[in-house]
């Protein structure tokens, strides 16, 4: 289990929805920014079925899920871009109108490491997060190679490495002791929209429930050392020489 890339300059995260980028490397992320990288957030969907409320207004919802997103960036002390591609939640593709936006995000940011969903996760239920984890892949692809989307202005550009979370086979565990898991946690919380649908937090006021949450990132980080023999970390599968 390899442990630790050295401090990359610019990276760039991309995830299906907003939260899925703290979820799955938020404490590797507020590491890195804490060292002097650039952090980017590249977010595919609008988020807009996020709610288990049937009256939810997603007009209000999209527009907060934005703001929770960004805040959350703020948090991991992520300073780079929050893009969001605004694709419908539920919906997403990895068609040639999505390849060139991701193609053009990756060439005009320039990242030495990008980061997203592991697209070859068996029994992987969300859709979206399959389609994301393959549309990174193919705009990785596209961005790297002249002939691809030749009209963009940004010159293609090739990332160093790929690092896959929620992966089937990881072999790349990251440290995240101290400040950077208690940063991921910051980060989480302010996703407010998905207290009740993803955290399984119905009142922010319960301690207990918040503290249980907290208990599970937690836990799920120390599973995630104990690969490499760390208190805690984030594992990936590391894909290199793109």
């Amino acid at each position: 289990m390899d442990v630790d890339l050295p401090l990359p300059s610019r990276v760039l995260a991309a995830g299906a929805h907003p939260d899925d980028i703290e979820f799955g490397c938020g404490a590797t992320l507020a590491k890195w920014a804490s060292g002097g990288c650039e952090v980017h957030h590249l977010i595919c969907t609008d988020g807009s079925k996020g709610s288990w409320d049937p009256d939810e207004d997603t007009a209000n919802l999209v527009a907060r899920r934005q703001d929770e997103q960004r805040a959350a960036a703020r948090a991991l002390g992520a300073k780079g871009e929050v893009v969001f591609l605004g694709w419908t939640d539920g919906e997403l593709e990895a068609g040639p109108q999505q390849r060139w936006q991701v193609a053009y995000w990756i060439r005009r940011l320039r990242p030495e490491v990008v980061l997203g969903h592991d697209p070859w996760k068996r029994f992987r239920l969300h859709p979206d997060h399959r389609t994301a984890g393959f549309l990174l892949t193919d705009g990785i692809v596209a961005g790297r190679d002249p002939h691809f989307f030749p009209e963009q202005s940004p010159q293609p550009h090739r990332p160093s490495t790929l690092l896959l979370w929620e992966a089937e086979e990881p072999d790349h565990v990251e440290s995240v002791e101290g400040f950077a898991a208690e940063a991921k946690l910051r980060a989480l919380l302010e996703h407010r929209s998905q207290f009740r649908s993803t955290m399984r937090i119905h009142d922010p006021r319960a301690e207990n429930e918040v503290t249980a949450f907290r208990q599970r990132i937690l836990g799920r980080l120390g599973e995630h050392g104990a690969l490499a023999g760390l208190p805690l970390g984030e594992a990936f599968k590391e894909m290199a020489q793109l």
